[in-house]
């Protein structure tokens, strides 16, 4: 492991910040939440039990950070209806046991569906290469994951047999739907890390300019998330808002600058939905006009019925907005486990029941909130 690394995961520095962390909660009487919307955040604090450093007064809430959890069941049902007509379907591995309507891509293999797991765009590309028949490969993601895509259909370094089933989002929009919902009121946000790589810190500066919220973008090390607790409460006792950028060492201001240019050479944005969340302005992606050719549902012209985003007592809707955590929902580690999902946010890395299924860490909240 490299010398930064074990810094950032010190138990004397945790320490130490959290116990600055408490002096600082100490002078400000009302209670603070602070959101971030990202997975591996979210993980970073189930795993490492930071929640228990915090004191009572500052709550941190997950997000709408899970990239797969957000896809609609619209969408994982058109990969089903292509996979089980004989069209291969390559998708992620944390896409492929997500479900859809009424089953997931993983259950669709099982009845004769064709559906095949890959670690990267690049393979898709290879095993399309030697497949006779048409494929299609589900792209998802957040911004991190789009340029790569991009790249490959920028390039036409694609098969004829192989189209994209587009499926990536945004994820401003659905901050700003977060902090205009008056049920989510928020005092400061970490801006995800893998996110801002891309899209740069100057993303968030709307946070601070327009809603008057601490924003820090914040690495996913325990002293980097500590660290980003720590600077929003010192900016609320001051009276201030800012955008910090905490995650130097990655991030910078303007970001990827020709990842930009690239997913926006090839992408335009649009309308479109999120699951739990509904229809928001300008927040995925889709194919423009010049790179149509490879659009999965315009050569396809899929429709599918009955679409059902979650099924009944799945509290995932709640969970994705940061209205409710796991522990809230009746299902949680009943009918809805790990090896038995029952909604999204139990089946990815990222998602947070999954998180919290696997590391534990709400009988935290629970005294918290008693």
């Amino acid at each position: 492991m490299e010398l930064k690394n074990l810094f950032l995961r010190d138990k004397k520095v945790a320490l130490d910040i959290a116990s600055d962390i408490k002096k600082i909660a100490g002078k400000i009487e009302e209670e603070i939440k602070i959101m971030h919307v990202c997975g591996t955040h979210e993980h970073t604090v189930t795993y490492y039990g930071l929640r228990s450093l915090l004191p009572e007064n500052v709550k941190v809430i997950a997000g709408p950070g899970c990239p797969v959890c957000v896809v609609p069941a619209r969408e994982i049902d058109e990969a089903i209806k292509l996979a089980m007509e004989g069209i291969k379907v390559y998708t992620y591995g944390d896409m492929y046991r997500v479900p859809g309507s009424r089953r997931s891509l993983a259950d669709a293999k099982t009845e004769g569906g064709k559906v095949q797991v890959v670690y990267s765009v690049g393979d898709a590309v290879k095993l399309a290469k030697a497949e006779k028949k048409e494929v299609v490969f589900f792209s998802v993601g957040f911004e991190t994951t789009a340029p790569i895509p991009a790249a490959y259909i920028r390039n036409r370094n694609i098969p004829e047999n192989m189209t994209f089933l587009v499926s990536h989002r945004l994820t401003v929009p659905a901050l700003k739907y977060v902090l205009d919902d008056p049920e989510i009121p928020l005092n400061g946000v970490i801006a995800p890390g893998h996110v801002s790589a891309i899209m740069g810190a100057s993303s968030w500066s709307f946070v601070a300019k327009e809603y008057g919220i601490p924003v820090v973008v914040a690495g996913f090390e325990p002293i980097d998330f500590l660290m980003a607790v720590d600077i929003i409460l010192r900016q609320i006792y001051r009276g201030e808002a800012k955008i910090i950028n905490e995650y130097t060492r990655v991030v910078k201001w303007e970001g990827n600058v020709k990842a930009k240019k690239l997913m926006h050479e090839v992408f335009e944005e649009v309308d479109g939905e999120w699951r739990g969340i509904g229809i928001l302005p300008r927040s995925v992606f889709t194919l423009t006009e010049e790179y149509k050719v490879y659009d999965a549902r315009e050569k396809y012209d899929i429709r599918v019925e009955d679409v059902m985003d979650f099924p009944p007592q799945c509290r995932c809707a709640d969970v994705i907005l940061g209205k409710a955590t796991p522990i809230d929902c009746p299902m949680f580690l009943k009918a809805c486990t790990p090896s038995r999902p029952y909604g999204p946010c139990m089946v990815s890395s990222e998602g947070t029941c999954s998180i919290w299924a696997k590391y534990g860490g709400y009988d935290v909240i629970r005294r918290k909130d008693e």
